[in-house]
């Protein structure tokens, strides 16, 4: 039996996600959906393109949580609003993103890709919320191993490490490649990336670390509990509800 690697895997995640909320009804014409960001996302971007190409999906009306999704959109012929337009009320009916964590409970980390503001921002305002991801992502909890995302203002930078220390974090300024300086994030701020000794509650850590001033946004996702599709090396696809 071939072993799928890990893009493989995106790609059935993706698709598997796409195909069936189109047969759940979740998917539908004349739809507001919400579009993720990252390796997992795109491929799920190219299905709903593939729906509306051959007439299973019209009138779709897309938010976007980056200038890379943006940009996959406009190549596919998708039309992207925001939250603001008048034809989308600042609500969804569904997103679909991927993740860098999922917990048992589909906590999620999110914010690898440094689009963690404008993913919480759409998919906290979508009825519903789909993640696809490949078996990589899924952990027994949060904390110790994929670093937390915390997106700061620049100014702000000294007192927010220093109030993330108090909560037992680790902190380091996310570094750009092929770039001096830091990571700047489509918004303007900078990425401070969080690691902990031992295992940390999401749901408590996150609504903790938004209290402090200076934070932008976390990327612990736990308030818009997620269906969640989960491919495997041996080609199948767990669902998670």
């Amino acid at each position: 039996m071939k072993t799928l690697t890990q893009s493989e895997q995106k790609i059935l995640a993706a698709r598997t996600a796409v195909d069936t909320l189109v047969k759940e009804g979740k998917l539908f014409s004349g739809m507001k959906l919400g579009l993720g960001t990252g390796s997992t996302a795109l491929p799920a971007v190219s299905r709903v393109a593939d729906y509306i190409k051959d007439g299973t999906l019209t009138d779709v009306k897309a938010v976007v949580t980056s200038f890379q999704t943006a940009n996959a959109c406009q190549d596919f012929g998708i039309p992207v609003f925001s939250l603001n337009d008048r034809v989308i009320g600042g609500a969804l009916d569904i997103a679909i993103d991927g993740a860098d964590e999922i917990d048992p409970d589909c906590n999620l980390i999110k914010g690898g890709g440094a689009a963690l503001l404008r993913e919480k921002i759409v998919e906290y305002n979508a009825k519903h919320l789909a993640i696809v991801a490949d078996s990589t992502k899924a952990v027994p909890h949060m904390g110790t191993k994929f670093a937390l995302p915390v997106e700061i203002i620049g100014d702000a930078r000294v007192p927010v490490t220093l109030a993330l220390e108090k909560l037992g974090a680790k902190c380091t300024l996310r570094e750009g490649v092929r770039k001096c300086g830091p990571v700047i994030t489509d918004n303007g701020n900078q990425i401070l990336d969080c690691v902990w000794d031992a295992p940390v509650n999401p749901a408590e850590m996150e609504d903790r670390i938004d209290a402090i001033v200076g934070v932008v946004e976390d990327g612990f996702f736990t308030k818009n509990r997620p269906v969640v599709f989960i491919a495997k090396e041996d080609g199948s696809v767990e669902i998670r509800r």
